[in-house]
């Protein structure tokens, strides 16, 4: 489907510029996908509000930018009368259009605007107004590029922060500012709210937004975010306005293969001695606070800063002790030795992102690096624009670690990455996804991305492993149906899981109505990507455990694809198995045949070849024979292996 069949003509945006909003010369180099189409009809169909819930990495941009373009369309046809008198915008924004009276020719009028402080602002006007929020100033520009790069005039888009002021027919703005300026808001025709899952209830100057979005009936409001939790009472306003009506998770957009499969691979360390001492004194000392006064989370607590006195005191005490706590395990010498062994025995020549909670663990990894004459660079909150695009630009040249507290969690676009680690002592599945969405992007001849979690066991951590889990692979709730729903339009089958927003009741949802559900094939339902009783194993069990070690081994393998292509998919290889223990017919032509069948190129010996038979759980190799347990060559391909 083409996604500028409804644009007007250029000959005739050359003649009246009042019926030619710039929205309108948007043209992507490409054809959307069906899942983006079904995205942007879904929110059409639902009175043009709602927000999408699309994976990092799943074009939640074009989305936006198509919806604006399709809200500009319902906008142009309702105004493209004869009649050229004087019109007011439908949305009542105090913003009128003028037409000039026995001529061929709309000319466009400079605009006054009678609810900013009696000024007039002279800009031009077309009468469809876009406004675009983003929670950093370092996404302004980045979004003003990807419009000019899809062919929406320059001069017709603008920034809004800071003292930077541009009021034009696009502005892309923060959430911060426009906080201070509501009137973007009643301005604007659409306003696309970016990551919108951070305007949470529980910041009050945020939700205020929503007062003004909801004032005009008539106006378009999108919300786009990778992860909503809609349990959380303090995403209920957001629920209530602007609710889910398509979701695209990162495990339905790994198992079309839009984005790299993510291997997980847990890292467990433990705290020194002196460090799991201090651990348990900073614990002792919030559990004591916490019984005392019957308060055991971070809202009640700072409920007891405020009462003063003695209660007070105690209160800080708690929050020293908890952010004691947190710095200890961040900065905890076996997690950054861990981090440092990963990046220079495994990929010492990858690029690799590392995140982390403080800064105070990024420094000093840095210079653990460096002593292993390995150069980084630190990316943080308090990195000048300007350098923060020359450190990117040079990643991967002069350098090849890159380190992050938070900041690079959010719109940065890094598809060539393939290697993460995660120092975990968060277990907030937004900042979970985020991270794990840098590098799921597709790139050529990229079709797995590593993930290392370091994690301490009996700590904080010890529940990350879990939220990764949920991040990856949630469980969608849906009413009346059971495992993963695929759309179907037209002859193709996509996965999309189109909602309700009008049936939205207590974080669950019911398919919305007239939508074709398709057969999932033959174990679809209980397709892993994540491989969950691997993982929970490496985490449960000691490293001495036997099928441990197999699982370690077969991460082993996975490593190797990246640098070595040792796990090999057959694709008409001549190479033959030589050690066809099972007397299955492995030839060439039957190889061919068999979707489920992939050949497993030995670490050690590139000669030897297993041939791993993943319908039938089977491999060629010594181990599967004797055995007969899952061994190391069919752990790593189904790690790696997407089916369809």
């Amino acid at each position: 489907m083409s996604t500028s069949d409804d644009t007007i003509s250029t000959k005739e945006s050359e003649s009246n510029d009042l019926k030619i909003p710039s929205i309108s010369y948007l043209k992507f180099p490409f054809t959307l996908k069906d899942d983006q189409i079904t995205a942007v009809e879904s929110w059409v169909d639902n009175d043009y509000r709602g927000t999408i819930l699309y994976s990092t990495g799943t074009g939640k941009t074009e989305i936006a930018f198509e919806c604006a373009r399709r809200l500009m369309m319902k906008y142009h046809h309702s105004l493209d009368t004869p009649d050229k008198s004087l019109k007011e915008l439908p949305q009542g924004s105090n913003i009128l259009l003028s037409r000039t009276n026995g001529s061929e020719n709309i000319k466009p009028l400079e605009y006054v605007d009678l609810k900013e402080s009696g000024q007039p602002n002279h800009i031009r006007f077309s009468f469809f107004n876009i406004l675009i929020l983003v929670p950093r100033i370092s996404l302004i520009d980045q979004t003003i590029s990807r419009l000019i790069s899809y062919g929406v005039p320059e001069d017709k888009i603008g920034a809004y922060f800071g003292e930077r002021k541009e009021k034009r027919e696009i502005i892309i703005s923060t959430y911060n500012s426009v906080i201070r300026h509501p009137i973007l808001i009643k301005r604007s025709n659409i306003v696309i709210l970016d990551e919108v899952h951070l305007i949470r209830d529980s910041s009050k100057s945020f939700v205020k937004l929503f007062d003004y979005l909801i004032e005009d009936p008539k106006k378009g409001i999108l919300g786009l975010t990778a992860t909503l939790d809609e349990k959380d009472y303090k995403n209920s306003t957001i629920l209530a306005v602007i609710p889910p009506i398509i979701k695209y998770p990162i495990k339905m957009a790994v198992n079309d293969k839009r984005l790299a499969k993510p291997v997980i691979i847990p890292v467990k360390v433990s705290l020194t001695d002196k460090e799991r001492e201090e651990y348990e004194i900073a614990s002792t000392k919030i559990r004591n606070i916490s019984n005392r006064f019957k308060r055991f989370d971070i809202n009640s607590m700072t409920n007891l800063l405020k009462a003063g006195g003695f209660a007070s005191g105690m209160a800080k005490a708690w929050f020293a002790n908890v952010r004691k706590r947190k710095l200890l395990l961040s900065y905890a010498e076996n997690k950054l030795s861990a981090a440092a062994d990963i990046i220079h025995n495994k990929f010492p020549d990858e690029k690799i992102m590392v995140f982390s909670e403080t800064i105070e663990s990024i420094k000093k990894l840095k210079e653990m690096l460096l002593e292993r004459g390995i150069e980084s660079k630190i990316i943080d909150a308090k990195v000048r624009a300007s350098e923060r695009q020359r450190i990117l630009k040079n990643w991967g040249t002069t350098f090849n670690v890159l380190l992050s507290v938070h900041t690079l969690e959010i719109g940065y676009d890094v598809p060539q990455v393939r290697i993460e680690i995660i120092l975990a002592t968060t277990s907030n599945i937004n900042q979970i996804v985020q991270r794990i969405g840098r590098v799921l992007r597709k790139y050529e001849g990229k079709n797995i991305a590593l993930i290392y979690v370091v994690y301490i066991p009996d700590t904080k951590d010890d529940n990350v492993i879990d939220t990764v889990a949920k991040a990856i692979s949630p469980k969608e709730e849906l009413t009346n149906h059971r495992g993963p729903l695929k759309l179907k339009s037209g002859n193709k089958i996509i996965n999309p899981v189109v909602v309700d927003a009008k049936t939205h009741t207590n974080g669950e949802y019911m398919i919305k109505k007239n939508t074709k559900l398709a057969p999932t094939s033959k174990g679809q339902d209980d397709l892993d990507i994540l491989n969950k009783k691997a993982i929970n194993l490496v985490k449960n069990r000691s490293d001495d455990d036997q099928q441990v070690k197999r699982i370690n081994k077969a991460f082993q393998i996975v490593e190797h694809t990246l640098r070595e292509e040792s796990l090999i998919t057959e694709q008409g290889d001549s190479n033959r198995p030589t050690n066809d223990i099972n007397k299955t017919d492995y030839s060439d032509s039957n190889l061919r045949k068999a979707s489920r069948i992939f050949k497993v190129r030995s670490t050690e010996d590139h000669n030897k070849i297993y041939v791993v038979d993943l319908e039938k759980m089977t491999c060629t190799c010594a181990d599967y024979s004797f055995r007969r347990l899952k061994c190391k060559h069919i752990l790593a391909t189904e790690f790696t292996i997407i089916q369809s």
